[in-house]
């Protein structure tokens, strides 16, 4: 097992101040999440949910005329990550700026936020959600979840109605956000439902089915099942975004959330992913970092003993780089 040594703040990722300069060179004058995976071709993927240029207002979210992007995809190819997480492009418009990959339909779809990703058999996947209304501080309605795919790197994604987990009324689908992990012959993903109040939940399925959810299997507390309303938590909640990753130095599955009970980023370990997951630890607490959120593992620090993962903060809403240091207990 392992203990948290220490936590600290590495540098700001994005925005204006940041070593990127994202503002200046992409139009990301502010952002959020940044879910970062291994794509399989020396990069690392991130992947921002919605996004503003000039004209944002310097205090979360909005206003949606500044050059609103529902979500932006960077590249980075740094490992050394003690001063920082560089990003080298993005994909980009004509004029430079970020330019929105994963479509938005409009009507009563507010936006489409990211949640996790992950490459195999050289397609990126992505875990989204359809947001159709934003209520009270960390509860929202969504139309559904879905997985959108790219075979180009990343540059044009599809998002077929096969992969979808519809959200209708009163059912609250278990898998509306959702965190991405490769174990033996199946990809395994982590669920939960809108918001940032509710257990978490697991479903794995062989990579030639990740476009369809029909082929996904459920974790009901002692085998898998075909039928999601038969998942059992794996970890109660109330869990908010997500990721998930084999730490390779200490032999365990982490997983990393927003708790809002806990008021913070926290870590839990096991050492399958059915559990049992450990009760976890407060990484990143809101009374020192006010509004954060997020919590998204860098894939290439899951080697050794120092954790690397982006948070958000909705007061800057932009993105930063965390570090903690773990040691064997």
């Amino acid at each position: 097992m392992f203990r948290v040594l220490e936590t600290s703040r590495v540098a700001k990722v994005t925005g204006a101040g940041s070593a990127n300069r994202t503002d200046e060179r992409f139009g990301i004058h502010a952002t959020d999440l940044g879910i970062m995976w291994d794509g399989g071709d020396g990069r690392v993927f991130v992947l921002f949910g919605d996004t503003y240029g000039r004209g944002w207002g310097g205090n979360g979210a909005g206003p949606g005329h500044a050059d609103w992007r529902r979500n932006v995809l960077a590249f980075s190819t740094s490992r050394d990550l003690t001063a920082g997480l560089v990003l080298d492009d993005v994909v980009c418009r004509p004029d430079g700026g970020a330019c929105q990959v994963i479509p938005s339909g409009g009507g009563r779809e507010v936006t489409v936020i990211p949640n996790g990703g992950i490459a195999v058999g050289g397609k990126q996947y992505v875990h989204y959600m359809s947001v159709r209304k934003w209520g009270p501080p960390g509860r929202w309605r969504t139309n559904h979840a879905g997985i959108a795919v790219s075979a180009d790197g990343g540059r044009t994604w599809d998002k077929p109605r096969s992969a979808r987990w519809p959200n209708r009324w009163r059912r609250d689908s278990r898998f509306q956000i959702g965190a991405f992990t490769r174990a033996g012959e199946h990809v395994y993903l982590f669920g939960t439902t809108s918001g940032r109040y509710g257990d978490a939940y697991l479903a794995r399925v062989p990579p030639p089915g990740l476009l369809r959810t029909r082929a996904f299997e459920y974790w009901d507390g002692s085998g898998w099942t075909g039928g999601e309303r038969a998942a059992t938590p794996v970890f109660a909640g109330p869990v908010g975004e997500m990721s998930v990753g084999y730490h390779a130095h200490s032999g365990r599955w982490l997983a990393m959330h927003l708790d809002e009970r806990r008021k913070g980023i926290v870590l839990r370990a096991a050492e399958r992913l059915t559990g049992p997951w450990s009760w976890g630890e407060v990484l990143v607490s809101g009374r020192e970092y006010p509004a954060v959120y997020g919590g998204f593992l860098h894939p290439w620090s899951l080697e050794g003993p120092d954790l690397y993962y982006l948070v958000s903060q909705w007061g800057p809403y932009n993105v930063f780089l965390m570090r903690t240091r773990l040691v064997s207990a």
